[in-house]
């Protein structure tokens, strides 16, 4: 080979220069990165913002390191679609706002400007772009704009709501107020925001995407436009200590905020400083017009709810309660799990024996994710002192749920009022039972042997209102699961009697059982003796008890449509004669019920998935609702 040759060649190949194209095969993990991957989820601008800009003959890097240039360009950008163009604004915009929310002074409002031009641009993008929303729905970059807007909104709501408060700013602020920040005018549209009676202002604003909840088995959000957060807003100390009312509101809201920005063109769009704010209750509301489109809203159901559990302690204060030690509940309260709504049917949960909410934890959260469910119910849960006895339990539990309904629909003419369910665990179902019979003169005759007229009868006048039961107006469902309504062996346990003694009455509790030991002193001494000793919920459990086994024979009230979900702790053997470890089959078992579902379980068998898919397919039925999801029992479960 001649040296001329090789000269040759290399002159050739320095003329041609090398290859600049490569194609590798990457990595299937770097896929989403790849396609999906944006400021918020990676930190770097996504790809399309990056060709966008560099198709203009800018340098991505440089323009994240100095945006303005670039911002200017973009805007003034002929040879881009819009699309592009808006969204690559959005993106640049919206790192610009990460940056400054990491570095600002806190007493700054640099990040809200920066955060509303971010959402600007994302929102023209969304709504003014060249093409329509639904036009685009299989695209990343639109998944993008959304998660980019949201997030913008949220981070806007947050730091406005810090400054509101670090400035003496009550909230939630009057619609149409108008709020001045860094070169912005902020006006409030819709606040849809129903303060708990007895809360003056809103105290904290929780984004929900910020919320890793562990305890639930499903986490219930709606995907859609809006910053998701939940606003907390609870009664005041005095308020807490001396209620007016037997009810009360978790005080934890749902809440979705949105920005608009005035415009009817995108240049509009685009030269406006102006943006309102909306904070939309998304039980209310579930869509929003926007540019004439119907958008649907954002929204987290579980996060309000886990927050009000997390706080509020019930794990503990149910042994306290139990026990009677200080602070121990002294009266029910009823407890609505989200802001009174008199269209919505009322479903009200009743918990068991050292049990307090948490008992319907996953069932609550169930029903409120079921989006068929969630329109068409709402939910009241009954938090009461266990360790009184059943009797003075049904009475001021019944008061209390009329007085609620009196307070919140005194003409007694809304869908809230009628068509009530009740829900029962253990201790909690035999109460549900108790709601939904008439005694008539029956619980007078067979404990006492009293007739209407009798001397003794006007001598134990005092015990009418534990005798006498009427059932709950409004109710026409009733759910009771591994209720004891004839008594359970294990309350006369060698245990239960010692957990008996260390339980004490508080002192409004120990006056009421001391009025009935007074009514039965010249009558019957030795029941009185045992009322003396302040007879607890655990010893009214007894099978043996007269109290129980007068009542379990009392019919439910005709119109009341009733179902049983029991628990076995073994499939084995016969059903007759199986058990849960605390309530035999015999004593939950109820005839006439519309449906019975016996399921392998221990006695938390409101915790089980088959049986919330059972409350969730009754609830459907009562409501008049499609089926829904298929239920298929598993082999040990058994349905009647």
């Amino acid at each position: 080979m001649s040296a001329r040759w090789i000269a040759s060649v290399l002159l050739l190949v320095q003329l041609t220069g090398c290859a600049l194209v490569h194609v590798k095969q990457g990595d299937p993990r770097d896929y989403d990165e790849g396609r999906r991957g944006d400021v918020l989820s990676t930190g770097h601008l996504s790809y399309a913002s990056r060709n966008a800009i560099s198709r203009l003959g800018l340098d991505p890097d440089r323009c994240v390191a100095e945006p303005s240039p670039c911002v200017a360009a973009l805007r003034e950008a002929t040879i881009l679609g819009n699309d592009a163009r808006l969204s690559a604004l959005a993106e640049l915009a919206l790192d610009g706002a990460l940056k400054a929310d990491r570095s600002a002074d806190r007493d700054t409002a640099g990040p809200i400007a920066d955060y509303l031009d971010a959402a600007r641009y994302a929102y023209a993008y969304l709504f003014f772009g060249e093409r329509t929303p639904r036009e685009r729905a299989f695209e990343d970059r639109q998944t993008q704009m959304r998660d980019s807007y949201n997030y913008a909104a949220e981070r806007v709501a947050a730091l406005l709501f810090a400054r509101g408060q670090r400035a003496g700013h009550v909230h939630p602020p009057s619609p149409g107020s108008v709020e001045a920040v860094d070169g912005w005018r902020l006006r409030y549209g819709e606040i849809q925001l129903t303060l708990p009676r007895g809360a003056p202002k809103l105290e904290a604003m929780v984004p929900a995407s910020r919320l890793r909840i562990d305890g639930l088995e499903s986490v219930y959000r709606r995907d859609g436009l809006g910053a998701e957060v939940v606003m907390v807003a609870r009664p005041t100390q005095a308020a807490r200590r001396a209620p007016t009312q037997p009810f009360a509101e978790t005080g934890y809201l749902p809440a979705t905020v949105l920005l608009q920005f005035p415009g009817d063109t995108l240049a509009q769009v685009l030269d406006t400083r102006e943006a309102v704010v909306d904070a939309l209750d998304p039980y209310r509301q579930d869509t929003m017009q926007l540019d004439g489109q119907t958008v649907p809203l954002a929204a987290n159901f579980s996060a309000p709810y886990a927050l009000w559990l997390a706080e509020s302690g019930f794990n503990r204060k149910a042994i306290d309660n139990l026990l009677g030690r200080d602070n121990a509940l002294d009266h029910p309260r009823v407890i609505l799990m989200q802001p009174y709504d008199p269209h919505r049917l009322t479903v009200v949960m009743i918990h068991g024996l050292a049990s307090s909410p948490e008992a319907w934890v996953n069932l609550a959260n169930e029903v409120m994710g079921d989006e068929a469910l969630r329109r068409r119910y709402q939910i009241w849960e009954v938090y009461y002192p266990t360790n009184a006895p059943i009797p003075v339990n049904l009475v001021q539990i019944r008061a209390a749920l009329e007085q609620t309904f009196a307070a919140l629909d005194p003409a007694g003419t809304a869908p809230a009022s009628h068509h009530v369910t009740l829900i029962g665990h253990s201790m909690g179902g035999v109460i549900a039972r108790l709601l939904v019979v008439d005694s008539g003169d029956v619980l007078w005759q067979r404990i006492f042997h009293a007739p209407p007229d009798s001397p003794r009868r006007k001598r134990l006048a005092a015990l009418a209102p534990y005798l006498t039961i009427k059932p709950l107006p409004g109710v026409d469902e009733a759910i009771f699961l591994a209720a004891p309504h004839a008594g359970t062996p294990v309350a006369g346990h060698w245990l239960a009697r010692m957990v008996t003694r260390l339980i004490r009455l508080p002192k409004t509790l120990l006056d009421a059982t001391t009025r009935i030991a007074d009514a039965l002193a010249g009558e019957l001494p030795e029941q009185a003796a045992l009322f003396r000793a302040a007879p607890t919920g655990v010893n009214v459990l007894r099978d043996t008890g007269p109290y129980l086994r007068a009542t379990s024979a009392l019919p439910i009230v005709p119109g009341v449509r009733y179902h049983s979900i029991i628990a076995r702790r073994s499939a084995e053997g016969p059903l007759e004669a199986s058990s849960d470890g605390f309530v035999p089959y015999a004593s939950a078992h109820l005839a006439g019920a519309a449906s019975e579902k016996v399921i392998v379980s221990g006695h938390s068998v409101q915790e089980t998935p088959q049986a919330i898919l059972e409350i969730r397919r009754i609830l459907r039925e009562h409501a008049s609702l499609p089926a829904g999801d298929a239920i298929v029992p598993r082999a040990s479960d058994t349905s009647r």
